[in-house]
């Protein structure tokens, strides 16, 4: 039998990535909530918590939760996308596809790309809504932010393939989804600061305060969180006028490029490894 070209595979995964923007724009209300529900996410969070936030950044609320709302229409849309792997497994499509002489890289590169466009252009669409309504403006910065908007949305998409590809049921999925998604995003400085922290241990430094052991670990959690350095390097990019430098968590531009990249690289490659190992799973139903 001759090799398939590499030109197939690539076709392959198009074709793939093509059907999951045919089924995301076929569902209608699929379509409203992933834009209304952000937006009215960031309208609520950012009027009620307005006049009890303090950035050291010298933001305002609105300011500060737009790169976590942003994020957070990457994680839906990563969520919704890689659910399909479930579905289309039910339904036997997914046993046809593995099956097929193209391979198993072409099904993950295809889905993971598929769902991340979706996100990618979700998030681009809100961020034009915003700049509309003059709640930021576009400098400079926007061509590094939308590259970096794209790295955010293959990585989430690549973590929900890992977790859906040995999943039976679609509720299954939704629990271990919103079991580790959501705290991730928490943790990532989206909708509070991430806190000073010491290495020595809490109270090693007096000028940080002492918040006990619950704040150094927490502290330590959000700062070992990758999407902590991609949400640092939102914030930049969507604000460069902000002072970041006086906050209590503000790696440079290189540090967060580099974390948010091999972040990207490591859940596309585990999700590889998973995919081609994982063979009981072709026959679930």
């Amino acid at each position: 039998m001759n090799p398939i070209s590499l030109s197939s595979r690539f076709r392959a995964a198009w074709m793939l990535a093509r059907r999951e923007w045919t089924r995301f724009f076929r569902q209608r209300n699929r379509v409203t909530a992933a834009i209304l529900q952000p937006i009215l996410f960031w309208l609520l969070f950012g009027t009620g918590l307005s006049g009890s936030f303090e950035s050291a950044g010298g933001e305002n609320f609105s300011q500060f939760f737009l790169p976590g709302t942003v994020a957070l229409i990457v994680l839906f849309t990563a969520i919704f996308a890689t659910i399909s792997v479930i579905e289309d497994r039910r339904e036997g499509f997914m046993q046809s596809v593995l099956v097929s002489p193209v391979g198993r890289f072409p099904v993950l590169l295809g889905k993971v790309l598929g769902g991340a466009a979706i996100a990618w252009v979700q998030a681009l669409v809100f961020l034009t809504l915003v700049y509309v309504v003059g709640a930021a403006s576009i400098s400079a910065t926007f061509p590094m932010l939308l590259v970096l908007l794209a790295l955010i949305a293959v990585a989430m998409c690549a973590l929900g393939m890992i977790v859906a590809w040995p999943m039976e049921s679609t509720q299954g999925f939704h629990a271990i989804m919103m079991l580790g998604l959501m705290p991730m995003w928490l943790l990532a400085g989206t909708f509070f600061p991430i806190p000073e922290w010491d290495i020595a241990g809490p109270g090693a430094d007096a000028s940080h305060g002492n918040t006990g052991w619950g704040g150094w670990v927490l502290a330590g959690i959000m700062r070992a969180n990758p999407l902590s350095y991609s949400m640092v390097e939102l914030r930049r990019l969507i604000n460069p006028s902000v002072d970041l430098s006086t906050a209590g968590f503000a790696p440079s531009p290189m540090t967060c490029w580099i974390v948010t990249v091999i972040a990207t690289i490591a859940t596309l490659s585990i999700a590889w490894i998973l995919m081609r190992g994982s063979r009981r799973v072709d026959t679930i139903v």
